[in-house]
């Protein structure tokens, strides 16, 4: 390909395009100039034109970073198709795939390389791009470096280390990325210094936005499908299992749909990429796994099942719809058991409290979104720093304006409720105040007794749950990780209990329905502990190489979760706690429960659960009193914790039976107490 060609004359020439899209040309000249760039672009802005052809208009090998196997894949046979020598090296290659890339590096036949990150934690890729001739790097999804972005990639964390050794430009380009990632991209890529920044807008104004509370789901996917009969589609489920029945569901109901996901083979998903890529009208019901990297531009709609993690897997989802500029429709479904799923997902993870704050703040903005007021399509680019002058006109919400209700005073009671109890509870216990419902918790709390106890009863229980989830939405709250999900005033809410700001919410008729076996095990009110708890054993777990249940079972958790006990004896008393595990983790899921309890000697930790250790405990307790004598006169004297075990494990009845286990000195000083105290602990 000739260097010398202009950038327009290899895009008719390559592409066969008249003109670049809006934002597309001073990328190209950027990177093709050598410079550092970093490039946010919608999806289906047009991205890996912006390294591809700068790849054509440099000397030299690129190298393309990718996570995304069907994408290397469907852009090495592009570029082929097109005249350029690229290939790819991945974990789906053949062994003979893998061998022709050699031959054509070692020839010096390949213009454009692409590899996954993971291959950069061989010891020899670094020498290979050296003689393969590397000029330049591109990272496409570069989100995945940053651990507050949705889709992290720890193998990313070796790019910058790449930069610096072959020392060449590297151009970074992702969808989605607010100000925080943007700057973990920069600092991990780049060293800290700043690249030439291009911020191309996040607006898809050709995709509709939709969402809709759940009632009978899978009625109202079929419906929804039903009405774009011939289209194609991407259906987004949170589990696996569920993807397998919903495409049988429409399969039943004479739509063509197949399932995909991560449990596949690996040429299962392989044959459903590339059936979707050229079969017309087919839907496929999915997890995240699918759809990054596959460029279909004539998706025509796409479908939540489930509540997104976040808001910014939302957006990269919806994506996908509509690349090719014509009109497209999303629409997401969402209920109180998403929102609780999602919520115990961050909380059960092993992230750091500060991630794990940032998860549920990022939820918060998406539940901001689906609970919005007004344009949803103002409320989602304002997330990403960018302003709508007005309504978009093409949202539900739009086209369909909600009921609205002024609910200031509604949320200054609820934010009042936190504050008298000290944010120490999740919302059903606050709920529970709130309509005056006189719970064993709230009377043990002395909670029947605050101000706030019974001032919302104008309200019922589900529509405080709808209330509640708006102000989460409004991020007046959050859910603090370290006080297991305890929801807790952010700097907006202050404003409010002031009176300085008024807060419009939606007329919810959302009722909060039973939820699933796993999660009906606790209350809402322990779940957040109950997560605490699964994150604690998922990590001895690991260390352990072991399963998750050989720690504890759930059963065990639940127990834990619900009776939280507060020292080693109790936490004994919990079924499945036997005398070693009681040893090896009792301790550590104390710390959970109850911060950081006292610590116990070994001597009394053996005792832990059984009445020897409650007679043990008042053992210490009388000769703390007689140390000094019964007067306080006397020279210091004390048993070993040893020998109190075994007065406490035999529990002698006489002079002659404690003499066993004391001298003559310490039988004068301590017989008739600890004697007394063995008669009274009987």
């Amino acid at each position: 390909m000739a260097r010398d060609l202009s950038s327009g004359d290899l895009l008719r020439q390559v592409w066969g395009f008249d003109g670049f899209r809006p934002g597309q040309q001073e990328i190209v000249e950027a990177v093709a100039k050598g410079r550092d760039v970093l490039a946010i672009m919608p999806t289906g802005g047009g991205k890996s034109l912006c390294y591809q052809l700068p790849a054509l208009m440099r000397d030299g090998v690129t190298v393309v970073i990718s996570p995304l196997i069907a994408l290397m894949r469907d852009q090495v046979r592009a570029l082929r198709e097109a005249g350029v020598e690229a290939g790819a090296l991945t974990s789906g290659n053949t062994e003979a795939e893998t061998e022709a890339v050699f031959q054509a590096i070692a020839a010096g036949q390949i213009k454009m390389l692409y590899m996954a990150p993971e291959r950069l934690a061989s010891g020899g890729t670094v020498s290979l791009l050296r003689r393969a001739g590397v000029t330049a790097i591109a990272v496409d999804e570069a989100h995945c470096i940053s651990q507050w972005g949705h889709d992290f990639r720890p193998d990313y964390l070796r790019i910058g280390d790449l930069k610096r050794a072959l020392n060449v430009p590297l151009a970074a380009f992702t969808a989605t990325a607010d100000a925080e990632t943007r700057a973990e991209i920069v600092s991990r890529l780049f060293g800290g210094a700043e690249p030439l920044t291009f911020l191309r807008g996040f607006d898809r104004p050709n995709i509709r936005l939709a969402f809709q509370p759940k009632d009978s789901p899978r009625r109202q996917v079929l419906s929804y499908v039903a009405a774009r009969r011939g289209q194609s589609g991407i259906i987004y489920c949170g589990a696996r299992a569920r993807t397998e029945t919903l495409a049988q569901a429409l399969r039943e109901a004479g739509h063509p749909a197949i399932a995909y996901h991560a449990g596949l083979e690996a040429e299962a998903r392989r044959k459903a990429e590339v059936r979707f890529q050229r079969e017309d009208g087919l839907i496929v019901v999915a997890t995240i796994a699918f759809g990054m990297g596959i460029d279909k531009p004539d998706i025509r709609w796409v479908l939540h099942a489930d509540l997104p993690k976040s808001i910014e897997n939302y957006y990269q989802e919806i994506g996908r719809a509509g690349r090719d500029g014509d009109p497209a429709d999303t629409l997401t479904l969402y209920g109180p058991d998403d929102i609780r799923l999602r919520r115990s997902q961050i909380d059960e993870s092993l992230a750091e409290p500060a991630r794990k704050s940032a998860d549920h703040a990022r939820l918060n903005a998406l539940l901001g979104l689906a609970e919005a007021t007004g344009c949803r399509r103002r409320r989602l680019l304002a997330y990403f720093g960018e302003e709508l002058a007005e309504d978009c006109g093409n949202c539900d919400l739009c086209q369909t304006p909600p009921k609205l209700f002024d609910g200031t005073m509604a949320v200054r009671k609820a934010l009042s409720a936190m504050l008298r109890t000290g944010e120490w509870f999740g919302t059903g216990h606050l709920i529970d105040i709130l309509t005056g419902t006189t719970t064993e918790k709230v009377r043990e709390r002395g909670h029947d007794q605050l101000p706030t106890f019974g001032v919302g009863r104008e309200h019922g229980r589900g529509q405080w749950q709808a209330i509640f989830r708006q102000m989460m939405g409004l991020d007046l709250c959050r859910p603090d990780p370290e006080r297991h999900g305890a929801l807790h005033l952010t700097e907006a809410a202050h404003p409010v209990l002031r009176g300085e700001t008024s807060v419009t919410l939606r007329q919810d008729t959302t009722r909060t329905k039973a939820a699933n076996v796993l999660r009906a095990q606790v209350s809402e009110e322990d779940e957040p502990l109950l997560s605490a708890l699964k994150a604690r054993r998922r990590a001895l777990a690991e260390a352990a190489r072991v399963p998750a249940y050989v720690i504890f079972p759930d059963r065990t958790l639940v127990e834990m979760a619900e009776r939280r006990p507060r020292d080693l004896d109790q936490m004994a008393r919990i079924v499945g706690v036997g005398a070693r595990k009681l040893e090896r983790y009792g301790q550590a899921f104390l710390e959970v429960i109850a911060g950081e309890p006292a610590q116990m000697h070994p001597a009394r930790r053996a005792l832990a659960g059984r009445p020897e250790g409650a007679l043990f405990d008042r053992l210490i307790a009388a000769q703390s009193r007689l140390q000094r004598g019964a007067d306080g006169t006397e020279k210091p004297l004390s048993c070993s914790t040893a020998q109190i075990r075994r007065i406490a494990e035999a529990r002698p009845d006489s002079l002659d039976a404690l003499a066993r286990h004391l001298d003559e000195a310490r039988l004068r000083r301590f017989a008739d107490a600890f004697l007394a105290e063995i008669v009274a602990a009987d």
